[in-house]
């Protein structure tokens, strides 16, 4: 990981046409140097499909890509090894409040949309959509910040997190949609992967995780603890591409598989309409901890523990075809509307119009009633 040098940083805000002009190659960007000729801290604005690829592939510590309003059609993977840092970030982000769309229809087959595989970079206020394979990956991050993002109709995971060494992440704001994988059936594409890799501070906050082929949520065969919060995972796993051998599992929110033993921490978060369960520990054998979450409608399970030492405390589940938790003998449960002498709250609301609806200026789930009790003691507060 690039260290900073600490030495002053003279900021120079260019046009993507000027930042062309000066570099050293075609399509290449110019980063500057400060007088005592550390690197300097430099912004710049594009406008055109080559513009971005060269700003992407160019960009070092301290750069800020500012992408202008429009869809952008890239013919390879946007990807990035470099580094920023803690005080000197990488920005790609959407210029002002315009609207910025990376589309990856014109990529080869099996191509990701943007692959990332370097530390302290933020990303905010873009959607990635219709790639071949991924929408947008993360590979080994450390201290990202992936804000106020789309990633929908993609033909795999909308979004993704993985590797070893994957540490101190920030998704918020996530509405990861429609993503689905022909080629395997719709087996493998989630709204928000989290898999293949460790590094614990990982957080994911104000994710709308939905109608994706596979899972909302997926923390398979990752060995670090997750904090996850504040999300809701609602219509997945339906066969919507009339696919004859779909093999969409449709859990909410899937939290672990594939041997791994991890204490993921999972608070606040709302599960509804998925084919399988609602929360489910998928033969995860940790403490995972559940504490205030709402699992509605499910076609098997609210809440699916069986085989580990899950924690659930304050957990609402209700109207759920296969009933409201199937727990085994080493999950510690408490205060759940399942347990003895504890009564289920009544929702103000079933009708889930408004969590569809349009998010706040700044990028929070929009407010709604559904799903709400008033409750101060169980279930999610839908915020």
């Amino acid at each position: 990981m690039r260290q900073s040098t600490g030495r002053h940083r003279r900021t120079r805000t260019l046009s993507a046409a000027a930042a062309v002009a000066v570099s050293a190659g075609a399509g290449g960007v110019y980063l500057g140097l400060s007088d005592d000729g550390a690197q300097a801290a430099t912004t710049v604005t594009v406008s055109s499909t080559a513009q971005l690829e060269s700003a992407v592939a160019g960009a070092t510590a301290g750069t800020t890509i500012q992408v202008r309003g429009g869809t952008y059609y890239p013919t390879a993977t946007l990807k990035s090894t470099a580094n920023g840092t803690s005080s000197a970030r990488i920005t790609l982000q959407a210029y002002g409040s315009e609207k910025v769309k990376i589309d990856g229809s014109k990529l080869p087959d099996g191509s990701w949309l943007a692959g990332i595989y370097g530390d302290h970079w933020t990303v905010q206020n873009i959607t990635w959509q219709n790639a071949p394979a991924q929408g947008f990956v993360a590979t080994s991050s450390v201290g990202g910040i992936f804000k106020n993002l789309v990633t929908a109709n993609n033909g795999d995971s909308g979004f993704t997190l993985r590797g070893d060494g994957t540490t101190d992440n920030l998704v918020q704001n996530l509405d990861s949609y429609g993503n689905y994988d022909a080629a395997n059936h719709g087996q493998n594409a989630d709204g928000i992967a989290v898999k293949f890799g460790s590094g614990t501070g990982n957080k994911i906050t104000g994710a709308r995780l939905y109608n994706n082929a596979d899972d909302g949520l997926d923390l398979w065969q990752f060995s670090s603890p997750v904090t996850v919060e504040h999300s809701w995972a609602f219509g997945n796993g339906e066969n919507r591409w009339n696919d004859p051998g779909f093999e969409g599992n449709g859990n909410g929110f899937k939290l672990g598989g594939g041997g791994v033993s991890v204490a993921h921490s999972v608070n606040n978060n709302a599960a509804w309409d998925n084919t399988l369960h609602g929360f489910t520990e998928n033969s995860n054998t940790g403490a995972v901890l559940l504490n205030r979450n709402t699992a509605y409608a499910n076609t098997e399970t609210g809440f699916s523990f069986a085989t580990g030492k899950a924690r659930l405390a304050r957990n609402l589940a209700v109207g759920n075809a296969k009933g409201t938790a199937k727990l085994g003998s080493a999950t510690v449960s408490a205060a759940n509307n399942w347990d003895s002498g504890v009564t289920a709250p009544s929702f103000r609301s079933t009708d889930a119009t408004t969590a569809y609806g349009a998010r706040g200026s700044d990028g929070s789930l929009p407010e709604t009633t559904f799903l709400t009790t008033g409750s101060t003691s169980i279930g999610s507060t839908m915020d």
